[in-house]
């Protein structure tokens, strides 16, 4: 039976809440592929190979993480049973004392955007997703309205980004500084009891420099930070994004789920989700 799954709580407030209970604002992505499943995993067909892993990670990671980011495409792909199956584990996720976000990147505007908004909290909790603001606030508020927190793409910690977010306008500031201009204004009428607001932004890890320029220019938005690990981000890059140990999440997709193993895949996630908190926590107080 499909209903919506939303809980009261201001987003932002309640994800402080997790990196507090958790003492590290570690975000762990869940992107599985049937490739990188355990070989134990292997006899299972593919989505109820997904199952048994991210029921896995999740009971791995669940108070060492304060999040858990599903890659939508991972499930939509399977078709129904596959966006069926996301929702089980969303909940689940929710049970274990997780925050949820769903990183589906959407990114249009009116009825749509309220479809889209709608589809995020059908049969599975979510309290974060993620959206490309390129078609402006009207592809943006719907999320807001509907109770999400908003995570809006600024800075990406894809290379070939650069093309588009580097371009300069003819008032000087490049794509990426005037979106955020865009977004610490809007935000602040979303801003919780922490100080932060339920309009996020992604800022990529690998971008450490403009990270911290850009703080500057988004007081009160949380930094969803992409890029730590395998794509070369050190987790003392991120360190200037934070205050008092909130303002960023730091996800990290596959080198936590998919680490060398050395002992059961289980513990082994675990050990590595471990040692990267530890890794962030330290510099989430500096």
């Amino acid at each position: 039976m499909m209903h919506s799954m939303v809980r009261t709580e201001h987003r932002a407030d309640l994800l402080c809440s997790a990196i507090d209970k958790v003492g590290s604002p570690l975000c762990v992505g869940i992107d599985p592929v049937v490739s990188k499943l355990p070989p134990e995993l292997a006899p299972l067909s593919a989505l109820e190979g997904f199952k048994a892993f991210t029921e896995g990670v999740i009971a791995a990671v669940a108070g060492i993480a304060a999040a858990v980011k599903f890659q939508s495409a991972c499930f939509e792909r399977y078709g129904a049973e596959g966006v069926k199956l996301l929702g089980i584990l969303r909940s689940q996720a929710a049970d274990a004392g997780l925050v949820v976000i769903l990183d589906a990147k959407r990114g249009d505007i009116g009825i749509t955007a309220e479809h889209y908004a709608a589809s995020a909290i059908v049969d599975g909790p979510c309290d974060w997703v993620t959206v490309n603001p390129y078609l402006g606030w009207d592809s943006i508020l719907p999320f807001l309205e509907a109770g999400l927190g908003v995570f809006c793409l600024v800075r990406t910690s894809n290379p070939s980004g650069d093309v588009i977010q580097k371009q300069k306008l003819t008032d000087g500031r490049t794509v990426a500084e005037s979106i955020a201009d865009l977004l610490a204004k809007k935000g602040e009428q979303f801003v919780g009891e922490t100080g932060w607001s339920n309009l996020g932004v992604v800022v990529g890890a690998t971008k450490p420099q403009e990270a911290i320029s850009l703080r500057s220019r988004m007081p009160h938005q949380i930094f969803l930070m992409p890029g730590i690990g395998v794509q070369g981000g050190q987790a003392k890059d991120v360190v200037p994004c934070f205050a008092d140990g909130h303002g960023a999440l730091i996800p990290a997709s596959r080198s936590v789920i998919y680490p060398t193993p050395t002992s059961d895949w289980q513990t082994d996630i675990a050990n590595a989700a471990t040692k990267l908190a530890s890794a962030l926590q330290v510099g989430a107080n500096e």
